[in-house]
């Protein structure tokens, strides 16, 4: 058997045993690929009408948010454009898991909404993405072995693509569109895959880096990354006597000033006296990778520094950067709605490919049957193994 047959049959199994998981994988990374759009179109709660009033204090959103929500632990106080709602989230993951976000009016203190997140349509849609709506501990794994799984198939794929000669050549760039229903689904296989690879490869990849540990830390090594990437909190200095009533209020009116138009401002206030204060301060709200991510002693306010790729992007090397855009490349938002569009046909496609994968299997497989039961025939023998041409009994 030649490496290419034995090539072809690692990838005709690798998608009969994967097939389904990549179909739901990609089709929910396709939903998932425009949820923001989609969300400010459907949900006005998330806007407001500008004014020349100021923002409200996080102090004063956290306490109009716990009235809403008693009882739950704060996690932040998010601002961004002048007609976006300030978002207050509670988060907690034990003893009972939830998460919520407020919306509320950051200059009147009317609030818009109070939505328990784990009832979002995209929430359900990215568990299913992250999960298969399995339990963490089983559905993670599972994801990730088969978007690893995906990753083989797409270098195998290339290499069974690929033309022995330039006649075959012509036919792997374009769709035969008016041959018969069997040829136009290969080639919506062969060709689509081949054009749809140089871009799910990209998001496949840092699928991985959310998926295993070791490749996460592998790839960051790769590309001379020197630092953890793993998210720890720096402490504050309990010693020390707080000269602030509201703390993160302080904090925030100074970091507000180098908020820029555009961008978000998140305040995290500290869940315990040995936390700091953390200030996420990005100059895209689009994206991700270009955060600041700033730690303050919450007795002093004191800048404490980050011992991990999480800090200040000023800081950050150029594996630094490369590593923070994993979601931004994952997603296609880094770059912009073109990148999003990227990311949302690549994706249907390759949640097309392990069905016509399989009805081109299956094609052959029901030709090599008929072909056998044809030979059969022709021979004497019935499709049932009875010899045809033996004389009935008497």
């Amino acid at each position: 058997m030649s490496i290419k047959k034995i090539i072809g049959k690692v990838h005709l199994w690798l998608g009969l045993t994967s097939g389904l998981l990549v179909v739901i994988i990609s089709l929910t990374g396709c939903i998932y690929a425009f949820q923001e759009e989609i969300q400010n179109m459907t949900q006005p709660y998330r806007f407001v009408e500008a004014s020349d009033k100021p923002y409200l204090a996080p102090s004063t959103l956290r306490a109009i948010a716990e009235k809403e929500l008693p009882g739950k632990h704060i996690h932040s106080v998010g601002y961004a454009d002048r007609t976006d709602a300030a978002r207050v989230s509670f988060y907690a993951f034990e003893p009972v898991e939830y998460y919520y976000i407020v919306y509320i009016n950051p200059y009147t203190g009317q609030v818009l909404k109070a939505k328990d997140m784990n009832d979002d349509f995209f929430r359900w849609i990215l568990d299913g993405h992250f999960y298969l709506w399995l339990p963490p501990t089983i559905g993670q794994p599972v994801v990730a072995t088969a978007t690893l799984v995906f990753v083989v198939m797409m270098i195998t794929g290339i290499v069974l693509w690929w033309p022995r000669n330039k006649a075959a050549r012509k036919q792997r760039f374009s769709v035969k569109w008016n041959a018969r229903w069997r040829r136009v689904n290969y080639d919506l296989h062969n060709v689509f895959g081949f054009y749809m690879t140089w871009v799910v490869i990209f998001i496949a990849l840092t699928g991985l880096v959310w998926g295993f540990q070791w490749f996460a830390k592998g790839a960051y090594w790769a590309i001379g990354g020197e630092k953890s990437i793993v998210y720890t909190e720096p402490l504050s200095d309990t010693t020390k006597v707080s000269a602030y009533q509201q703390p993160v209020d302080a904090l925030w009116n100074q970091l507000k000033q180098e908020q820029v138009a555009g961008g978000s401002l998140e305040m995290h206030f500290p869940a315990s006296d040995t936390s700091t204060i953390e200030a996420a301060l990005n100059a895209d709200k689009n994206t991700y990778w270009q955060t600041d991510y700033r730690f303050y002693d919450q007795y002093t306010l004191q800048e404490v520094p980050a011992n991990h790729i999480w800090g200040r992007i000023n800081q950050a090397t150029t594996a630094d950067k490369i590593y923070r855009m994993n979601y931004d490349i994952h997603t296609g938002a880094v770059l912009g709605l073109t990148g999003k569009f990227l990311a949302f046909f690549a994706s249907l496609i390759a949640a097309s490919l392990p069905i016509t994968g399989f009805m081109i299997w299956w094609g052959r497989k029901k030709k090599q049957s008929g072909s056998a039961a044809k030979s059969k025939k022709a021979s004497g023998v019935s499709p049932t193994g009875v010899n045809q041409q033996q004389p009935a009994a008497i």
